[in-house]
């Protein structure tokens, strides 16, 4: 078991908001070892034996319980890829946090890599986490890739809050859902890219069964020389409901990119698609400004704002 130092406890309390040892089901990762582990009656964590991961098994009828499982990395130069699959048992109710934080404080670059995959069991109920955050003045770059894959039973919802606000320096999102009759997925994004940082969200939501619906929105903010793709594709194959969008504001010489899919395969599908990006209004800066802030400060009161 290792044990956690300082630098990973402060990346704990970014990327999950934990300040001691949670309550409920959890599995702490430290830079490639387990620091910590627990279960419950209801929620088992059992370690894959053929690749690095766990698997996290929900019990049908589980209700107001929560499963932690944050990953943080202190050391320069680690890379490793991790495949963690949850079974949320039908009727049940949870919320599940994960997250990255990476510090690098060396020249070599450090990244990890996840594949999650839920199967959320028929009228189930998930609310899910995922927080990315770096930090360390190193060379090193900090890298995440985050994959996630949902597939959901009929009359099941899923809630999606996925973050990346501070110090990622490239990062590939790919999420993919299918959703059967009446199922529901929520999915929102807030990202803020600064310096030469790539960052690329893929959404490829299928809506397979009659009633299912989504609703994916994505509100981002790029600054100086970084680079933003948004790339969300809905397809619906029964009588359906999906909306996409995608709202940037621009900053410096920062570049976006949103492209927009929607493919219907029924006559009833209903499926809709906006996007925006744009600079900040002058007017809302000279409004704060008259309030006495700097135009930096009345920046960022526009961008924290913007983002919550």
């Amino acid at each position: 078991m290792i044990k956690i130092d300082e630098i990973q406890k402060r990346l704990l309390r970014e990327v999950a908001d934990l300040h001691s040892v949670p309550e409920g089901a959890y599995n702490i990762r430290a830079n490639s070892g387990m620091a910590g582990r627990q279960t419950t009656a209801n929620i088992d964590i059992i370690s894959k034996e053929d690749v690095s991961g766990i698997d996290i098994k929900i019990k049908p009828g589980t209700k107001n319980e929560s499963v932690h499982i944050p990953v943080v990395l202190s050391k320069s130069g680690l890379k490793e890829m991790v495949y963690n699959d949850f079974y949320i048992g039908e009727d049940s109710d949870v919320m599940i946090v994960a997250g990255c934080g990476i510090d690098n404080c060396g020249s070599q670059d450090s990244e990890h890599d996840g594949i999650h995959r839920f199967y959320v069991g028929k009228n189930a109920k998930v609310k899910y986490v995922e927080k990315h955050y770096g930090s360390g003045d190193g060379k090193g770059k900090r890298i995440l890739n985050p994959g996630t894959e949902v597939y959901m039973e009929e009359g099941s919802s899923m809630e999606m809050e996925m973050v990346q606000i501070k110090g990622v320096d490239s990062t590939v999102r790919t999420t993919k859902a299918e959703l059967d009759a009446g199922a529901s997925l929520v999915i929102r994004e807030r990202l803020m890219t600064h310096g030469d940082q790539y960052a690329e969200s893929i959404y490829d939501v299928k809506l397979n069964g009659e009633g299912a619906n989504a609703d994916v929105i994505s509100r981002s903010v790029a600054k100086d020389q970084s680079y933003q793709k948004f790339d969300a594709k809905v397809t619906g194959n029964a009588p359906c409901s999906g909306h996409t969008e995608c709202d940037a504001i621009i900053m410096g010489d920062a570049r976006i990119l949103a492209v927009p899919q929607l493919e219907a395969n029924d006559l009833d599908a209903a499926l809709i698609h906006e996007a925006a990006i744009g600079k900040i209004a002058g007017e809302q800066i000279m409004k704060l400004m008259t309030l006495g802030l700097t135009e930096e400060e009345a920046e960022e009161q526009i961008i924290s704002g913007f983002l919550k």
